[in-house]
């Protein structure tokens, strides 16, 4: 016969904090951003209703669903190529620097977040520009000048200043945490370096790869700096579009469903990701 467990206080009192905190800045807001929704704007001001009025012309728009694929694409292009370029400096300070240097090195990587992203962006501008340091570089060999100020490139090499050093940190992180007998044991047993590194390494190293790639794919489905001031703003992103539709009559209950759908989309993709993170593992 089952008998009821007695109440906790001990750990609910302790997990009050964040319970309250999740609601009021959480949970709270999302159900007032869900109510919004159904709301209509007449004469420039917000009533409440129950209308699927703003439902309807925004996913009814096709020029919703062009910045949705954009955003979406860009997003795990962004999560894709940090991943990939962060994971040889990552295997370097896991696997062939001591832990002071390590140290030294991921206190580097987060002095960046001591700045505005906003600020570093204004510098890429200067960078990016046809009359700039990188076209005049190009052009000494001949080439160039090219446009890569307001285009995809633009934007994607603003994605990647803003998560590359967190993607480096979670790498390093997991690569780090390796039992090296692992390693060892791989060699010893005549497997070369690729394939200790396909074999061994990376599936040990799972969670924290996956994770990098989440939170770069998270940072950048939502960012608005480096597709407007990098990119143009055209074609426009989610985050754009949001803007837009606010100017536009005030439609704040529309800008309220796009903002549901990206909300929508990350639970999405972050479930997928933590479920290849930690699926699997007893």
């Amino acid at each position: 016969m089952r008998t009821s467990r007695p109440l906790d206080v001990y750990r609910l009192v302790w997990r009050l904090p964040l319970l309250v905190w999740q609601g009021a800045f959480f949970v709270v807001p999302l159900a007032f951003l869900a109510a919004m929704t159904f709301w209509l704007v007449q004469n420039y001001r917000m009533e409440p209703a129950f209308v699927l009025t703003n439902w309807q012309k925004t996913l009814g728009r096709s020029v919703f669903w062009d910045a949705y694929w954009l955003t979406l694409g860009r997003a795990l292009l962004a999560g894709v190529l940090a991943s990939v370029v962060a994971f040889p400096a990552s295997y370097t300070l896991a696997f062939r620097m001591g832990d002071s240097a390590r140290r030294f090195a991921l206190m580097c990587l987060v002095v960046p977040f001591f700045t505005s992203f906003l600020v570093r962006a204004y510098a890429w501008q200067v960078i990016l520009a046809e009359g700039g340091p990188v076209n005049a570089a190009l052009g000494t060999i001949g080439l160039g000048p090219f446009t890569m100020l307001n285009s995809g490139f633009g934007a994607m090499v603003g994605y990647l200043t803003l998560v590359l050093p967190l993607v480096v940190i979670f790498q390093t992180w997991s690569l780090a945490a390796i039992d090296r007998s692992l390693i060892e044991a791989a060699g010893n047993l005549g497997a070369s370096p690729g394939r200790v590194l396909v074999s061994v390494i990376l599936p040990a190293a799972r969670t924290g790869l996956v994770l990098g790639a989440l939170f770069a794919f998270i940072m950048t489905f939502g960012d608005f700096v480096s597709p407007f001031y990098l990119g143009g703003s055209k074609p426009p992103t989610l985050t754009i579009l949001i803007i837009d539709t606010t100017k536009s009559g005030q439609q704040w209950p529309r800008a309220a469903v796009v903002a549901l759908m990206m909300i929508a989309t990350l639970f999405a993709v972050a479930a997928a990701a933590l479920r290849a993170a930690y699926g699997g593992r007893r």
